[in-house]
């Protein structure tokens, strides 16, 4: 069953989710109970209202601008204190509503200051997911003749479609795919997720730029590069549908929010670099618990947290670690929330012994995505239309 971005059947989005009581479970399986105390001194200031935002971003040293993708295919650019004007509007080619299509994500090449190369993600008109490679003709408008197509993956049911495009700390292109859709990962003998013949449930890890007639090139450093069979593209495996995931941008660590199946949500943590190869367990495991019996996960990692969908939860928006030294009361920790729940949440991320998450008292209604800018002020979205900016009271 679909679980990100799910819509009412009459397409109407806005209806207030009653709220359970949120737990997570804990190293040992056993519940802890979320913490009451709501973090003091934060605030949710919005910035402006969308059709259907999933994401926010900007260009590295664009500290004037803020781009809103909307998932019907258009790209919003808003100067701070002015109106949003269209930067990109593709909403002829995207397939949009639903369960979980559309144009999902954007990113600007570390270089975009000089080269204008942008990307983004979205479900074609055959409903499978592609990225495009485009130019800016100015910070305000993308050159539409531009398009180049970086890679096409294949769908095979219209969920789980991933959707997050993301520029790490090595300056290389990272992808999140989800595992074909339907339940359970049934497609292939043992699913797609722990199939590294399969680009979905991984993230993948490319330097999208054209090279020598190819549309992108496979970094030798991929630690399937060399494995025959195994798709070189392949950063790690193991994931359901790692909608949304982040780097720490003071320390590099890889963070992700991998959308659960029937009873559990999960958020995976790993330090800097150790994502490499990394198995995170999906469909051997959801969550902590044994989900297929038979099949193996070879070093698969146990995620440092789990929500129970029995407490009111259906699918996790994963966040970012708060740098903004403006707000205090979240600096350092990780922000993150549940699309039906809508509380934010906060927590301190470590290898070992990653605390249970605390309320930070703000409530997003259908909250999509996290984003941040280029002075790394943090960002949510919310499906109905604001878009806020976390700031201290």
């Amino acid at each position: 069953m679909s679980r990100v971005l799910r819509l009412a059947a009459a397409g109407v989005v806005g209806a207030t989710i009653g709220l359970g009581t949120l737990v997570v479970l804990g190293a040992t399986g056993g519940p802890d109970d979320v913490t009451s105390s709501a973090s003091a001194g934060v605030r949710l200031v919005k910035v402006g209202s969308f059709s259907e935002p999933v994401y926010v971003t900007a260009p590295q040293g664009d500290r004037q601008r803020l781009y809103v993708v909307e998932r019907g295919g258009r790209i919003k650019m808003q100067r701070f204190g002015g109106k949003p004007t269209t930067f990109l509007d593709i909403r002829s080619q995207v397939t949009s509503g639903g369960s979980e299509q559309g144009l999902l994500s954007m990113a600007f090449a570390p270089d975009y200051a000089t080269s204008k190369r942008f990307y983004v993600y979205f479900t074609d008109k055959a409903g499978d997911e592609r990225i495009v490679e485009y130019g800016a003709a100015s910070d305000r408008r993308a050159d539409a003749g531009s398009a180049r197509v970086v890679m096409v993956m294949q769908d095979q049911e219209s969920n789980h479609n991933g959707g997050l495009l993301l520029f790490g700390p090595d300056g290389l292109l990272y992808v999140g795919t989800g595992d074909g859709g339907g339940g359970g990962d049934q497609h292939g003998a043992h699913g797609n997720a722990q199939n590294l013949s399969s680009p979905l449930g991984k993230i993948l890890r490319i330097d999208p730029r054209a090279s020598g007639g190819d549309p992108y090139t496979v970094p030798a450093s991929n630690p399937f590069a060399s494995r025959a069979g195994a798709r070189p593209e392949v950063y790690a495996y193991g994931l359901r549908n790692p909608w949304r995931f982040s780097f720490d941008r003071s320390t590099g660590d890889l963070t992700i929010g991998d959308v659960g199946q029937d009873a559990y949500e999960e958020v995976d943590f790993v330090r800097r670099g150790h994502g490499r190869g990394a198995n995170f367990g999906w469909r051997v495991f959801e969550g902590r618990t044994r989900y297929t019996s038979g099949e193996s996960a070879p070093g698969a990692r146990a995620p440092k947290l789990v929500l129970r969908h029995a407490d009111g939860n259906c699918s996790i928006t994963g966040g970012y670690v708060v740098r903004d030294r403006s707000v205090k009361a979240l600096y350092g920790r990780y922000v993150f929330a549940d699309f039906c729940g809508g509380r934010v949440l906060q927590t301190t991320l470590k290898v070992s012994g990653t605390r249970a998450p605390r309320r930070t008292g703000l409530r997003v209604n259908a909250p999509s995505s996290f984003g941040q800018d280029a002075r790394g002020r943090v960002y949510v979205t919310s499906l109905e239309g604001p878009v806020y900016r976390f700031a201290a009271k």
